[in-house]
């Protein structure tokens, strides 16, 4: 190591940062007191201030972080039983803009570091044992590749993750798609694309107009035949937007021999002024019914903390446009 100490310090800092969740020189006991002292004055393990917590009824768990720089960002935990997944942000904010979400709406700062990310998840670990990590929280992954990849890598190799149980989600950024193909890695792959053709899909991302969605779908046609891995494709529904049977009857049409699945997402109203609005139960499953009869395997997200700001960038546009620094106690159960 650079400060005088053998190799296998780095192995034992290792464990206890990734493994017991120690973020604290002080309590890595097995190293000497002046190398933990030497530490502790030259490095800061610590990148993430939590601000502001939310629990929800039903245990998941809406966190606000503030970086050294003070952008904040935002990390979700959901409790399954002895188990937990967590979201985690890729970017302070996102440069993409989907019209239906509240990140967009409150702009890009900067990409997260691979620290950054990973310390999301080192952050939850004390509440459950984390299983799986979804890189569906701020910002778009594929326009922050390298940290993401980096981050990826150190969740699987360092905290025990297995790479199926990583899922990455993007918009479609088709040459870097291509370009996680060609790492054959067994993560899970997750198309944000919310519409069937382009004029629609450019309404609801103006800024993705440089991908047509017949060009992301075969991009990901090739992505699952290079991986062997089944894509998810993304789908918020948007009542009387894209939740009718026509649009149902195209997006089957176009996903139409592709190894794939489509998991469908009733919208999360950002605020009471809001927009746009969920489709109701009888369309959703309308949407539904006419994929499953096209041959396609469809899922539907399970609505998990809809008494809290659980949508993505609802948290931090609340925090930054308050300035509100809120400590709520963990609800009892989320363990």
């Amino acid at each position: 190591m650079s400060m005088g100490e053998p190799s296998f310090r780095g192995c034992q800092m290792a464990q206890w940062l990734y493994r017991k969740s120690v973020r604290d020189t002080a309590g890595m006991t097995d190293l000497p007191v002046g190398f933990r002292q030497r530490l502790m004055q030259e490095f800061g393990l610590r990148n993430l201030t939590e601000t502001l917590q939310q629990v929800a009824g039903d245990g998941t768990l809406k966190l606000a972080f503030r970086l050294r720089d003070g952008e904040v960002i935002e990390t979700v935990f959901i409790p399954h039983e002895d188990r937990g997944t967590v979201c985690v942000s890729s970017q302070a904010g996102c440069v993409v803009g989907c019209v239906f979400c509240a990140t967009g709406h409150s702009g890009y700062r900067r990409n997260l570091t691979p620290g950054e990310i990973v310390e999301q998840v080192l952050c939850c670990q004390p509440l459950a044992r984390v299983t799986h990590v979804v890189f569906m929280g701020m910002g778009e992954p594929l326009l922050n590749y390298e940290a993401v990849l980096r981050a990826v890598r150190l969740l699987n190799h360092e905290t025990g993750i297995g790479m199926r149980n990583l899922t990455l989600s993007t918009v479609g950024i088709v040459p870097n798609i291509r370009r996680l193909a060609a790492e054959k890695l067994q993560l899970t792959l997750a198309v944000s694309l919310h519409a069937p053709d382009d004029e629609l899909r450019q309404r609801l991302i103006p800024t993705q107009h440089r991908y047509s969605v017949k060009e992301i779908v075969h991009c990901c046609r090739d992505y699952a035949a290079q991986t062997s891995r089944r894509v998810t494709f993304e789908y918020v529904l948007l009542a009387g937007l894209n939740d009718s049977a026509s649009r149902a009857r195209q997006l089957a049409q176009l996903l139409r021999g592709v190894l794939c699945n489509v998991n469908l997402i009733p919208y999360n109203p950002i605020d009471a002024s809001d927009d746009y609005q969920p489709p109701d139960a009888t369309s959703i499953r309308r949407f539904q019914s006419l994929l499953e009869e096209a041959g396609i395997t469809v899922t539907q997200r399970r609505e998990r903390g809809l008494d809290i700001d659980a949508a993505c960038g609802q948290l931090r546009r609340r925090l930054n446009s308050t300035g509100a620094r809120i400590g709520l106690m963990i609800a009892r159960g989320v363990r």
